[in-house]
Order: structure tokens, then sequence, then C-alpha cells
């Protein structure tokens, strides 16, 4: 079998780089090209150019770059077409990807197009997926309530598995490990200060952030604060958080990260795939977002359901208290987090809410990325 896979970005690279383990495991004789990093390169693909010039978002970032994107989408499109693959798999990053798959569908209808990770359509814009479904055949979904909102647009669609449940959980060794080599009390109540992965949100949401976790703090006396970043944030989380009055313990890298979740009592939030993380590890927790005024506006509008919180989505419950645009306040998500220290019923609804949404995101069945490799393989012999 002949694939040609597309990832724009790290979190698309590491679904790319399971999937390409999975259609291998499937097919040992299986021929790849494409776009990625280092997950997928790790598997054999040598990619057509650096991934890194595709991770890029927002229009000032855009911008200065649209001509040279788009004569990457141009070159892409023509190494699909060179490779003549049984599939042409796209990965997230739909403003690339398809129009990639556009021009491929253009000159070659016969490919067999699949992409992976279904757009949000649940939550706002559902016009999306009919425009995807013009030059797409087959998705395969994280989220397993997408699969039917697919298939209304018109494509096939599977469930394959959300990436989180494949994801290591440190030990309660390595737990209590990180405890003592941050000189934190094993009994000492340990909470995780998540602003964001992205500049912006670090900027807007950090105040907001620390100032509900000083007014626990004043609560709660002993508390200490854990706060996990990523390279992209890191030069301005680490000097903003030394002039925070509640002095947190900042960690970066993947081992800190999941020992400091494991060994974390309690979360305050961005909205994001960082719950399920956090659901992941049992943390219960808190989400509060926002953003700039014009797009409050423009998301409140368009927003299509009442929680953007995907435990809450998964699960089917509303048991993690979400405070979004103008009621992102320090005073309202200092309150919610205090119900959750005080009240163990509060707790244990959380609890059990994620420990359903781990279940069903596929945890304890199949690994994601094999599940993605049957769904390709079998759009293809289907279709042919």
């Amino acid at each position: 079998m002949r694939v040609f896979v597309i990832a724009g970005e790290p979190s698309g690279d590491l679904l790319g780089g399971a999937l390409l383990a999975g259609l291998r495991k499937l097919d040992p004789a299986l021929q790849i090209a494409g776009v990625g990093g280092p997950a997928m390169s790790a598997q054999g693909l040598d990619s057509l150019f650096p991934m890194s010039e595709l991770s890029v978002m927002g229009l000032a970032e855009v911008l200065p770059r649209y001509r040279a994107l788009k004569r990457r989408i141009s070159q892409t499109a023509e190494a699909v077409l060179d490779f003549a693959p049984d599939a042409l798999v796209t990965i997230d990053s739909p403003d690339f990807c398809l129009r990639v798959a556009r021009g491929v569908r253009a000159l070659a209808p016969g490919i067999r197009t699949v992409h992976y990770v279904a757009p949000s359509v649940w939550a706002w814009r559902p016009g999306r997926a009919e425009r995807m479904a013009e030059v797409i055949d087959h998705v395969l979904a994280i989220l397993p309530f997408e699969p039917p909102l697919m298939h209304d647009a018109g494509m096939s669609c599977d469930f394959v598995g959300h990436p989180v449940v494949a994801e290591p959980v440190a030990s309660a060794d390595e737990a209590a490990a990180f405890r003592t080599a941050n000189d934190i009390a094993p009994d000492a109540p340990l909470v995780l200060c998540l602003p964001g992965s992205r500049r912006g949100e670090v900027a807007r949401l950090g105040a907001r952030f620390d100032e509900a976790l000083m007014r626990l703090r004043d609560r709660v006396p002993e508390l200490r604060v854990v706060l996990p970043t990523v390279p992209g944030v890191a030069d301005l989380v680490g000097p903003m958080a030394k002039r925070w009055p509640t002095t947190p313990v900042v960690v970066e890298g993947a081992a800190d990260k999941r020992a400091a979740f494991a060994a974390a009592d309690l979360a305050l939030a961005a909205s994001g795939t960082v719950s399920l993380e956090l659901a992941a590890n049992g943390v219960p927790m808190v989400i509060g977002y926002d953003m700039a005024p014009l797009s409050r506006i423009l998301i409140g509008l368009m927003l299509r359901t009442d929680t953007v919180t995907l435990v809450n989505l998964v699960s089917e419950t509303r048991s993690v208290p979400e405070f979004l645009g103008r009621r992102c306040q320090p005073g309202p998500m200092a309150n919610a987090l205090i119900t959750l220290l005080d009240d163990e019923d509060a707790r244990s609804e959380q609890v059990a809410a994620m420990e359903l949404t781990m279940q069903r995101l596929g945890r304890g069945g199949e690994p994601p990325g094999l599940r993605a490799a049957r769904s390709v393989l079998a759009a293809v012999e289907g279709h042919a």
C-alpha cells in the first residue's frame, strides 16, 4: 500500500507517527511519503520539507508567509500526484491540508482522501463539514460523538480513539518523588496552574489565575502551586511567575509534567485538550478562558453548545465548572476551587465523569494509532 501523509504541527505529527506505526504493523510492505516531524520521521518518513514551516497560527503570523505557504501547497499537491498513493491522509491543520486535498481532487479524483481529526462542528461553524466533504472521503474522529455529524455531511467516519488514552501516566512513586524534589510536603494540597500553551492565552489569563490561587491560599495557607509550561511560552511564564505573590514551581519537560499531574490534587486550567490530560490523571479541575473582546463576541454568536470542556461533552455531564469570557474572573474561579477542596461529593462527581470520559475515549482498548490504521485500510479497500 502507498500512503501520502501530511501533518502541519507537533500534535499532528504525533498522530501521524502512531498512524504510520499502525499501518506498518498491518502492512509491512507499506510505502510512505509526505510532510511531518520527528514522530513521523521515526517511522521512516523523509519529509518533503520541514514541518515547522507550516506551524504558524493567526492572521499576523500567516500574512507575511502567505506566498511561501501557497507555494508549499502547490509543491505538496504535485508531490502527491507524482507519488500516486492509494490514500492521501491529511492530519488536522485544515487551512493547509484541505487546500492540498482540493488540488489533488481536481486532478486525480481516484485518490482516496482521509482526514484525521474531525472539525469541531458540534461547537461552531457547522458548515465546515460540508465544505470538507467536497475533497475528503473518510474521516478519523477522536471524539465518540463526531461520526454521525460527519455522516450527515456526506463523509464516512470512524471513531478511532483519542490520543490521550495512549499517553503514559506517572506512577505513585514518581509523583511522590516530584513532591520531594520540589520540597512539597506529602499532605500539602497541590494545585496545577495551567493558563494555556499560547503566548496570548498566558498573557490574558495568567494574572487572573494567580489572583484566584492567591484567594485560595488565603483559605488554605499550606497550598502549593505548580505551573507546567511548554517551550513556546516558557520564556514568558518563568519571569511572570517570579512576580506572582503566589510563587509557583515552574516545570518543563514531559517527565516532570507527567509527575506533576500525578501528584496534583486540583487544577485551574485554560479550556482545551488539557482537560483530558487532567482527566487521564484523575485531577479535579476548574476551567477558565477568555479572549480578545471582538473574538469573544464572534465566538459567542457562533457557539452551539452550553459547554466547551471536553470532559463535560464526552461524559454528557456538567461536572467541571467553567468560567468563560466575562465570567473568567478570580473570585468565582477561587470559589469553585474552594468547593472542590471542601466538598467530597463534588470531587467524586467529577472523578466519575473523568473515568467515564476516559472509557468513552478508548482507554483499555486497542491503541488509537492502530485503530486509525485499520480504518484507513478499510476505507481504501472498500473503495477499490
